[in-house]
């Protein structure tokens, strides 16, 4: 048999009223998450039961920033429709609901910190409970990603920092294969000098000594013997030691002169 209609209108037992209404509000604070988490919707719901109790929900806790923006709309509707006349007249109305809304926020306040909870039922503890859950996970999800991103980073900067090692390292060995190859060379041309010095001197204490021009040999003088008018022969034999230069030098040859004498031979008889 199927469920008859509900009809509409107010529940005069207190007890069944109050079983409603947990019963309508718990439903009504799941739909708004769910349509919260489906649609993306920023969703805030606030209900206060005929005790004056305050139930509320809100997407990820963002009841002061939902209730921010609905009331720049409404200004900005007020605005656009030019109803300053009609919003001034309407602030005896406008002030009981700042307020409630103000203490509202307090109290949610004061409950995401752990503070006055004993007002709240099971039910509401839950709830309070899924969205820190909630919120947790999302702040959770966000520092990994910041984690995940600083790290990236990071490595990043560790493959830019290696490569301009590496670079660096070419260099400095680049230089350093310059530099020695410089050093051989001069050490070479060092060596190379030293090497030619030495040859040269070495060439210089074996080269003879220049060779003297040859010299004249001196050849004997002889002088032919005259008989003298006393009747003697002089001879004149080879010239004396002493005849000849100091230098070594033999003496200069006299000119040849006219003999006009008669030879030793033809005097023989005579004598």
């Amino acid at each position: 048999m199927g469920r008859g209609k509900v009809q509409m209108k107010r529940i005069e037992n207190k007890i069944s009223r109050q079983v409603t209404f947990s019963k309508r509000r718990s439903g009504l604070l799941k739909k708004a998450h769910e349509i919260s988490v489906l649609c993306d919707a920023e969703v805030a719901v606030i209900v206060f039961s005929t005790v004056g109790k305050l139930f509320e929900y809100s997407t990820d806790f963002s009841m002061v920033r939902i209730l921010d923006r609905y009331d720049q709309y409404s200004y900005a509707e007020r605005q656009r429709t030019g109803a300053d006349s009609e919003s001034q007249e309407n602030w005896p109305v406008e002030y009981p609901k700042l307020a409630a809304r103000i203490e509202v926020l307090q109290r949610k306040l004061r409950n995401l910190v752990g503070e006055d909870l004993d007002p709240l039922s099971l039910r509401e503890l839950q709830d309070l409970e899924q969205q820190l859950d909630t919120a947790l996970k999302r702040i959770r999800a966000r520092k990994n990603q910041l984690v995940h991103e600083s790290i990236s980073e990071m490595d990043k900067k560790r493959k830019a920092l290696r490569e301009l090692n590496k670079s660096l390292a070419k260099k400095v060995k680049e230089n350093k294969t310059m530099l020695e190859e410089e050093h051989d060379q001069v050490q070479v041309v060092g060596q190379q000098q030293t090497n030619q010095g030495r040859h040269n001197s070495s060439t210089l204490m074996l080269m003879p000594p220049p060779p003297q021009p040859p010299s004249t040999p001196t050849l004997p003088t002889f002088r032919t013997t005259r008989k003298s008018c006393s009747g003697g022969v002089q001879a004149r034999g080879a010239v004396d030691d002493n005849d000849s230069d100091k230098g070594g030098r033999p003496p200069p040859r006299p000119a040849a002169a006219t003999n006009t004498r008669m030879p030793l031979w033809m005097l023989s008889p005579f004598e």
